[in-house]
């Protein structure tokens, strides 16, 4: 996405700490948002066509500076990324802030539900790969296309994917979602049925034809088709997919695709940089596993 590209930055899902009151040391609030606005504007040439929106600053863990989620909006692309700002409003640092033993990741792995979610691979792999995709999204079929090469030469790691619908640009990706859910409770394996035929025919799914195309794939999976379509709009339904956006927006997830390996975060990714991150993950897990005989 091309505001990815324009911010260079990481977002990172930073501890939700508590607003910073008014009268706090420092700059008050509104005015240090409008600072960091000014500033956004200026370092990333960002006119009047942009919206620029400035979170309310929060406690952070760099000392002297306080935390914002700065979200940038053109079109129908959407970006966001934290930025530290000095309590006097004079210094900003992009980026995200490490404690720099244990795992790096910790924080992120541990906001996200994996169990009852669609996966590949061994059940308790030392690497994860969870990718929050949308049916609609043509980066996703990018990404598809390059995890149609990529999965089999990775059996160790688990693939696990999970729905972000952009509902707001693409009209039929949540009930495409809701699908691949009602597949997934008949028979797990449908759901990569259904999965690959979706993307496999993306372009030619419309918001006119996508309800009698998501049945006709039922039936090609072997799916009950009165299970199938009582599921769809079934409340239990929505509530799976609903928990799954707002987790994924928890994360600060922006754009799809977007992937955590073992919790590291790749907005979209080449084929040579997930790969890098994979091989890397299972170096890190093959040396840190115990020597035969040995207790961990």
């Amino acid at each position: 996405m091309a505001l990815v590209c324009a911010l260079a930055l990481c977002a990172a899902a930073a501890a939700q700490q508590p607003a910073v009151p008014n009268n706090r040391d420092g700059l008050p609030a509104a005015q240090l948002q409008r600072r960091v606005e000014g500033f956004v504007r200026k370092l990333f040439a960002m006119g009047s066509s942009f919206q620029v929106t400035i979170g309310e600053p929060r406690e952070s863990k760099l000392p002297g500076f306080y935390e914002v989620l700065v979200e940038v909006s053109v079109q129908d692309s959407t970006d966001q990324a934290v930025m530290f700002v000095s309590r006097d409003g004079k210094v900003v640092v992009r980026g995200d802030v490490y404690q720099i033993e244990g795992d790096l990741f910790a924080t992120t792995k541990a906001q996200m539900k994996l169990e009852d979610h669609p996966f590949k691979g061994p059940a308790d792999a030392k690497v994860v790969f969870v990718e929050y995709a949308d049916f609609q999204c043509p980066s996703c079929k990018q990404l598809y296309e390059i995890l149609k090469q990529l999965v089999p030469l990775y059996p160790q790691v688990k693939f696990v994917y999970k729905d972000f619908p952009l509902e707001q640009i693409h009209p039929w990706a949540r009930n495409a979602a809701a699908a691949g859910r009602c597949a997934y409770k008949q028979n797990p394996a449908a759901f990569w049925k259904i999965h690959d035929l979706l993307f496999e025919n993306q372009a030619s799914i419309t918001a006119s034809n996508h309800w009698q195309t998501l049945l006709d794939y039922a039936a090609q999976s072997g799916l009950d088709a009165a299970a199938f379509r009582t599921c769809i709009s079934a409340p239990d339904t929505k509530a799976y997919v609903d928990e799954s956006i707002q987790e994924a927006l928890r994360l600060r997830v922006a754009n799809t695709p977007t992937v955590f390996i073992n919790g590291r975060r790749v907005v979209g990714g080449s084929r040579e940089q997930l790969e890098q991150i994979l091989q890397f993950e299972l170096e890190a897990a093959r040396t840190a596993a115990p020597l035969p005989g040995k207790r961990p």
